[in-house]
């Protein structure tokens, strides 16, 4: 069975025997609601490469400590995966970035692309963030990664310039596209970014923008996929033929 995980906010000189101490909302959660006990056998991360394994030797209300009897640091994986999700409607934002963080996504860049059904503003926009944050939390314990995604601020399609400008490699996904992602070479090293439009499409003047700053477009299989699942989908087929996945 494998160990629990717990998120830290650092893990900066830990090493074999030293006590760690777990408070706030994780210790809580561990405690109340998993019901953490002594004796039991954790593994905490810093969500930047470093790990610890190690036994739970206090518990408290909002606290616990674990003794490390092992420390491990991974380096971060590469090529390193961006994906630029349009804002979908309804809970399907949160569904596409727990997916995503499960298959080994770095970064989710949320995206107001012009025919988004959702709009983040204000209060909203914060709240919505907020959740995205949270899940990509809470996904990447439940698939034991030692580098914790990150979610960016709400991107405009002018935004995306910088974003597809810094990858290897930039496909924008479109059921029109000539060419198959198969047919693309992927980068061994770098920064890969995946570009999913929103339910109704991407926009003429959106592809065209992302086209114009080096990004290909490029299309799946015959299917056409919801916003939530066309990342995860072709992210996947991307690792398959890095040396991530060998």
């Amino acid at each position: 069975m494998s160990l629990p995980v717990h998120l830290v906010e650092s893990l900066a000189d830990v090493r074999v025997g030293s006590v760690v101490e777990v408070t706030g909302d994780e210790a809580h959660h561990a405690v109340a609601v998993r019901r953490l006990r002594e004796g039991e056998h954790v593994v905490l991360t810093d969500g930047r490469g470093t790990s610890v394994t190690g036994e739970v030797t206090s518990t408290g209300k909002r606290v616990f400590s674990v003794t490390a009897s092992a420390v491990s640091h991974e380096e971060r994986p590469e090529p390193a995966i961006t994906v630029v999700q349009a804002l979908p409607k309804g809970d399907r934002g949160e569904l596409a970035v727990e997916v995503l963080t499960e298959v080994g996504v770095d970064r989710v860049v949320p995206w107001a692309a012009s025919r988004s059904v959702a709009v983040w503003k204000g209060e909203r926009a914060a709240k919505s963030h907020a959740k995205w944050q949270a899940t990509a939390r809470e996904a990447a314990k439940q698939a034991r990664r030692s580098w914790l995604p990150t979610v960016t601020p709400l991107a405009s399609t002018a935004d995306l310039a910088a974003v597809v400008g810094e990858a290897e490699l930039a496909v924008v996904l479109h059921e029109d596209a000539a060419d198959p992602l198969s047919a693309i070479d992927v980068p061994t090293s770098g920064r890969i970014v995946v570009v999913v439009g929103p339910e109704g499409g991407i926009a003429p003047d959106e592809l065209a923008a992302l086209e114009a700053t080096g990004a290909r477009t490029v299309r799946l299989g015959a299917e056409v996929l919801r916003t939530s699942t066309a990342g995860v989908v072709a992210v996947a087929a991307l690792l398959s033929r890095t040396d991530r996945w060998a």
